[in-house]
């Protein structure tokens, strides 16, 4: 069985997603460029050099693509920003885009190990005994 992973056709200029190919996976082939512009309509008559695309590895960013409200491609950074609703606010809002919240969770958890280090390593030198003459 075969993986084709999701590739994002996004303007170049907005940062706006025109088309998710979305993941698949069995008897499938992956498609060229060329394919997707002739097959899928938002990119059909656009002017390919205007048109970016980003290939996301099998399976990354599922969690953020199923619980955001929106995405984006930074067209600055050219990395995908994602927007979640806020479950406090019963208006809607206007999309506020972020790094993948599964990106930020996996920083904290190594700055946490990083900390956790930080005060072993400090804790270590505070009950080592000074000096080496027992004083």
């Amino acid at each position: 069985m075969k993986r084709v992973e999701r590739k994002i056709y996004y303007d170049r200029v907005t940062g706006n997603v025109l088309v998710n190919t979305g993941e698949h996976f069995g008897y499938v082939r992956e498609t060229t460029q060329e394919e997707d512009f002739a097959t899928y309509r938002a990119l059909a008559g656009r002017v390919p050099e205007t048109i970016g695309c980003l290939q996301l590895d099998y399976g990354q960013y599922a969690q953020d693509f199923a619980e955001c409200n929106g995405y984006r491609v930074n067209p600055e950074t050219l990395k995908l920003e994602f927007s979640y609703s806020d479950p406090g606010k019963t208006e809607p809002t206007e999309p506020v885009y972020r790094k993948p919240l599964s990106v930020k969770v996996d920083e904290l958890k190594a700055s946490d190990i990083e900390n956790k280090q930080a005060i072993a390593e400090l804790t270590m030198m505070i009950a080592a005994p000074m000096g080496g003459d027992g004083r």
